[in-house]
């Protein structure tokens, strides 16, 4: 590493290193899970101690949320060109099937954000500062207030709060279908002896579907 990059002061120099963090972040999230990555792995793919990474970022797991926010927008962008124009009602409930199933296909696509996904409540959040997680959080929120907006324009017969609840469970459904579905080795042999391992496109697909017909439902 060299003295000028640590001795930076300007802020473009400082969002140029935690543009270089978060890069080195991304190159070692295609190589491997979350859960392996270390500090000193993440400090020594970006050239720096572990001291000066933190004087970026709060911690490790802080490195990682900031991925998830950028993965996160940017699904949102492409979901909103995924989706279309809103189409008027359907018999039964194909209008909500094709949107769950858009958004199952789009999130399949994205590796990366399921795993941070459901990694984010049980490791990501867990060794935060305060203030972090009160930015973090509200650009979360942020981020399901879109996603609400996008579904309740293409299903208007939702509730704010429906679809608010339906983004919530989006979420909630990654972050336990996406481990579920790409178990470790072991587990998937043993699966495989019982049947075999569910897929997770189809399996969210199904579980979104249901969950947005049922608002639906008892919005009517």
């Amino acid at each position: 590493m060299s003295a000028g990059f640590q001795r930076a002061r300007r802020p473009e120099q400082v969002e140029a290193r935690r543009t270089a963090i978060l890069a080195a972040a991304r190159e070692l999230l295609a190589q491997r899970p979350v859960a392996d990555i270390s500090l000193r792995e993440l400090s020594c793919r970006v050239g720096l101690a572990k001291s000066n990474v933190l004087r970026y970022f709060d911690s490790r797991e802080a490195v990682f949320l900031e991925v998830l926010e950028g993965e996160w927008t940017d699904w949102l962008d492409e979901l909103e060109r995924a989706l279309g124009d809103p189409t008027p009602p359907e018999p039964g409930f194909a209008r909500e099937e094709r949107v769950a199933r858009t958004i199952a296909a789009t999130l399949d696509r994205r590796r990366l954000l399921c795993e941070l996904i459901s990694s984010m409540a049980p490791v990501l959040e867990r060794n935060i500062s305060l203030e972090f997680a009160r930015g973090f959080k509200r650009r979360a929120a942020a981020n399901t207030e879109r996603l609400g907006a996008l579904v309740r324009t293409r299903v208007p017969e939702l509730s704010a709060g429906a679809a608010r609840h339906f983004a919530l469970g989006v979420v909630v459904l990654v972050s336990g279908a996406w481990p579920y579905a790409n178990p470790t080795d072991a587990v998937a042999v043993a699966a495989a002896e019982l049947g075999g391992v569910p897929e997770f496109a189809a399996g969210l697909a199904e579980g979104l579907t249901n969950l947005l017909a049922g608002l639906v439902a008892r919005a009517r």
